[in-house]
Formats: structure tokens, sequence, C-alpha cells
């Protein structure tokens, strides 16, 4: 036994190394599996963090260039529900968030929407179609319409782009309206011009007297058409920003001194009284001739529809936000509440017949709010029927 023992512990002691010597390959293996587990768990982790954010990165970025677009912009699913709208849409047409999965009509009531879709269905392709939203006040916009396909090419829900055009809307009236009645105010003058001077050769000249009150009053609507070309230049100046003020320290007592003496036989055939009562003190950083042209329109409105024998005040007073704010009052027969908002509007007139008779172009208040608004100040109106109108304005103080 003892010889045996002798005999076989090298090979004992030897296997016991090997054992250990693989134990300890076996241990940095799987210890060096596991690092490698744990660095893989780790980059697999970082590797879709970074994934994650570059996602959420895109999406805010597509998010926010979406939000950023000036048209509204609408997508829709393949059954006509709202899948994805931008701020400029939601602002256009004033709803809110929660409009995801919501049916069409749930954002846009009462528009040709479903004319817009049923025509998509067909042609897949619908440019500039025109739709509006019940107001007041009612808001047009132009649609551009398309289907949105998948990688089969199968249409998958609609994309609708939103222009507004109310303020061309609004502008294209005004045009038509502003050509509409220039060519009234011409065809009324140049009619009875016409009508005057075919009379006169008919025959009246040989009349003195005829031919005399005839051309008295060629000569007043040639003055009336001359007065109305001078104002339309004057807006169109003042409305294109042409004019370029001459800003200076203006006396506007003085000013207002002056143009009630021009206007002192107007005054006198009315037998209207027109009290200056602008103290000496107010002055004003003005173009002295444009603020000249504001207090004549006033004033001679102030005259022309004031009570026959009555009284024009004009006064004034220095405001603490470094403004002066002037007024022209008359004690005429009012405006009429649905009237005061338009009355600086080009030829509206609150009296027509009586705008003419006494030589009115329906400019001369849109003229005095262009000049007012152009030295940053403001104007408007304070009536009460049977009680006279005041007008007011605002200029700079020096």
């Amino acid at each position: 036994m003892t010889h045996f023992l002798a005999n076989t512990w090298p090979y004992l002691l030897f296997g016991t190394v090997a054992l250990v010597a693989a134990l300890e390959v076996l241990w940095r293996w799987r210890r060096k599996r596991q690092k490698a587990a744990v660095e893989s768990e780790r980059f697999m982790s970082t590797a879709l963090v970074e994934q994650k954010e570059a996602i959420e990165k895109a999406a805010a970025q597509q998010q926010a260039l979406f939000d950023s677009m000036v048209e509204g912009v609408l997508v829709l699913d393949r059954d006509g529900h709202i899948q994805m709208f931008n701020r400029s849409f939601q602002r256009l047409f004033d709803c809110n968030e929660n409009l995801h999965g919501q049916p069409l009509s749930a954002a846009m009531p009462g528009t040709e929407m479903p004319l817009l879709l049923a025509r998509l269905k067909k042609e897949l392709r619908v440019p500039d179609f025109e739709i509006v939203r019940p107001g007041p006040p009612d808001t047009h916009f132009q649609v551009n319409a398309a289907a949105v396909y998948d990688q089969k090419g199968e249409v998958q829900g609609s994309i609708f782009v939103f222009h507004d055009l109310t303020r061309i809307k609004q502008l294209e009236n005004t045009r038509q309206e502003f050509v509409a009645n220039v060519s009234h105010e011409l065809r009324t003058p140049l009619s009875l011009i016409k009508g005057f001077v075919e009379t006169l050769l008919d025959g009246a000249e040989e009349d003195p007297s005829v031919a005399t009150r005839f051309l008295k009053n060629i000569e007043k609507h040639t003055n009336r058409l001359t007065y109305l070309i001078e104002d339309l230049l004057t807006i169109s100046r003042l409305e294109s920003r042409q004019v370029i003020l001459n800003l200076q320290d203006v006396d506007v007592s003085g000013l207002a001194r002056k143009v009630i003496d021009d206007l002192e036989s107007r005054a006198s055939e009315r037998s209207v009284r027109v009290e200056n009562r602008l103290r000496p003190d107010l002055v004003a950083k003005a173009d002295a001739d444009r603020l000249q042209q504001v207090l004549f329109n006033l004033i001679e409105n102030a005259i022309k529809y004031g009570k026959a024998g009555g009284v024009v005040v004009v006064d004034g007073r220095e405001r603490d936000d470094g403004m002066l704010e002037c007024w022209v009052q008359d004690d005429g027969m009012g405006i009429p509440p649905e009237a005061r908002e338009r009355v600086f509007e080009r030829f509206y007139r609150v009296d027509r017949a009586r705008s003419r008779e006494t030589g009115g172009t329906g400019l001369g208040l849109s003229i005095v709010k262009h000049i007012v608004q152009a030295h940053e100040g403001d104007v408007w109106v304070s009536s009460e029927l049977g009680k006279g109108a005041t007008f007011y304005f605002t200029l700079p103080k020096a």
C-alpha cells in the first residue's frame, strides 16, 4: 500500500493541479463571458437610448417644422378621422388639441370639406379648392389636397394644406367697392356737366340768364371733380407711405386759428360760431401742413353738419403718455351707433344726400385718419344722437 501511494501520488498531485487549472480556466472563461454579456447588454442599452433620443429629436424637429408653417396642415386616415394637424390649423379653425381620432366634422363643421373629400376620393389630388368657414366674420381658405399612399401603393389616408385667403378677399372686396364708389362719384358730376353742355348747345346759350346759371353749375361740378381727384391722390400717397412728413414743433392753437379764419365765410353762411379753446402752450411734433389739413377737414365737417346758428368747439389737452389729445365738437344731429365705426372709411357718408349737396367727396375723414396714423397717433369719434359729435385725434407732444 505504501509502495502504491509512493508510486501514485505524483499522478494525483498532477491531476489535482490540472483540475484546479481547468477550474481556473473555466472560471475565467465564465467570468469573461459574463463580462462580455454585461458589456453587450450595456452597449445595447446605450444604443437603444441613443436611438430613442435620435428618434425623439427627429420627431421634435419634424414637429417644430410642422408647427412653424404658416399654412394649416391636416392629415386624415383612410376612414376620414383626424390623425395629425399643426398649430396653424388649430389657430385657423379655433379648435382644441383633443381631435386625434375624431371625425373631420368635429374640427370643420359647416364647410365644403365633404365635397372636397368626395372629389379627392375620385381624383386623388385636388388643387386650389376654396372653402368658407362660416363667421362672423366668414373666413376664406384655399385648400390643396392629396391622397397618401403606403409602400405598396395603396391609399392610407389624405393630407390637406390650408392657405388663409381672408385678407386677400377683403382687399379684393375693398378694391371693388373703391372702383364702384369712384365710378359713381365721377359719373354723377360728369353726367350733370354733360347735360348742361348739351342744353347750352341746343340753344340755351342765347338766354344770358340761363347760360350764366348753367355755366355756374358746370363750374361747381368741375370743382367737385377737382377736389375728388386731389383727395384721391392724397389718399393714394398716404396709403403707399409716399408722403414724407416734415416734423417740427407746431403751435396747435395758432394753426387752428388760421384754419378758423380760412373757414370764416362758410361758418357765416350757417351762422355758426367757431371757438378756439386750445391753449397756446400745446405744441405738437408734427408736419404743419398735414396737421392743418386735419384741422381743416374736421372743422369744415363740424360747420357743415352742426346746427345752423350753433357752436363748434376746438379744444385739446396734454396726456400723461407724451401725447396731445385734440378734439373738434359740434352740436348737430350726431352719428348713429352703426355708423361710428365706419365714418373713417373711404366714401362712407352718414347722410349721402346732404354730403353731396355740400360738395363733400367722402374722403375727408379717411384722409384725417391716415395723416394722424402717419404721425403715430390715433383718431376716433364720440357721439350721441341729437347732441352732436366730437372727433378726437392724438399727436406726439413736442
